[in-house]
Order: structure tokens, then sequence, then C-alpha cells
């Protein structure tokens, strides 16, 4: 039996390497409380985008799941590494595509996981503008926004019709 030719092992272990560093980062800074809300790691979706404490919460919940993909990616980027010497082409392609499904669905699995727990974050008070309900910088006034919000005229522009 011949081993998988390193053009196509070292590729595929890279890919699996890529994917390790990112998610062991992401799960390093969610423990911590680092993760910029701003950045491009963590949870992202709207109920963790809603305020500071939802994104911290539903980023503290997924850490073990994607410290976990972090550790399954780490180590199939070492099996795939030597897969030159200890499996065959088709055997390397079939480790890399389970492992890939199995570590991309641990992160999926963790971002739904966060993103459920930080629905239960209660959303923050809006503050009402100067000018009655809402922002103040629309035609909305207290009784909600109105077509002309959406049509783009302000407060000031429709008090002028």
């Amino acid at each position: 039996m011949s081993g998988a030719p390193l053009a196509l092992a070292l590729p595929l272990a890279a890919v699996m390497l890529v994917l390790a560093t990112v998610s062991l980062i992401t799960a390093l800074k969610s423990k911590n409380g680092t993760l910029d809300p701003d950045g491009r790691l963590g949870v992202r979706s709207e109920a963790a985008a809603s305020s500071a404490a939802a994104f911290t919460l539903a980023n503290k919940v997924a850490f073990p799941i994607v410290l976990g993909a972090g550790a399954l990616a780490l180590v199939l980027a070492i099996l795939l590494g030597s897969a030159s010497v200890l499996f065959s082409t088709i055997t390397t392609i079939i480790i890399f595509a389970i492992g890939l499904i199995g570590v991309l669905a641990l992160l999926v699995a963790a971002g739904r996981l966060g993103d459920r727990v930080a629905r239960t974050v209660p959303k923050p008070a809006l503050k009402p503008g100067t000018g009655g309900g809402g922002c103040g910088s629309c035609a909305c006034g207290s009784g909600g926004c109105s077509g002309l919000a959406k049509a783009g005229i302000t407060r000031s522009a429709a008090s002028e019709i």
C-alpha cells in the first residue's frame, strides 16, 4: 500500500490547521471575554449583536464547543500531515471530508447554542428623542414609523409639508 502524495496531504492538513487556529483563538478569547463585538470572530447573530451582554454571554456559552472543534481540527491536521506515510489517497480524502464536516457541524452547533442563549438576554431600552417618541430624526413622532420616514423625509421637512 502506497501512501497519499504529499501534494494532497499537506494542503488538506493546512486547511485543518487554519480551522484549528481560528477556532482555538476564538475559544480562548470567548473564555476570557476579550472578543471584539465589531470583529469577525465569535457568535454573529441578531440576538448576540443586540447588546454587549448578549454577545459576551453567547460566546461564553459557545466556548466549550468551539474549543472542541479546534481540538478536533488540530488532531485532524496532525493526522493528515502524516497521511503520506499512514494512509492511502482515498482514505486521506475520506478522513478530511468527514473531519471537515464534523468540525463545521460543531462550529454551527456552537453558534446556534450561543444564539439561543443570547435571545434570553433582555434588549436594552432605547432612549427616546427630544421631539416626542423615537429617535427624533425622522417623521415618525410618537406614533411609530410612517411612510414619510421610509421615504427619507425628516421631522423638520415633514413639518413644512
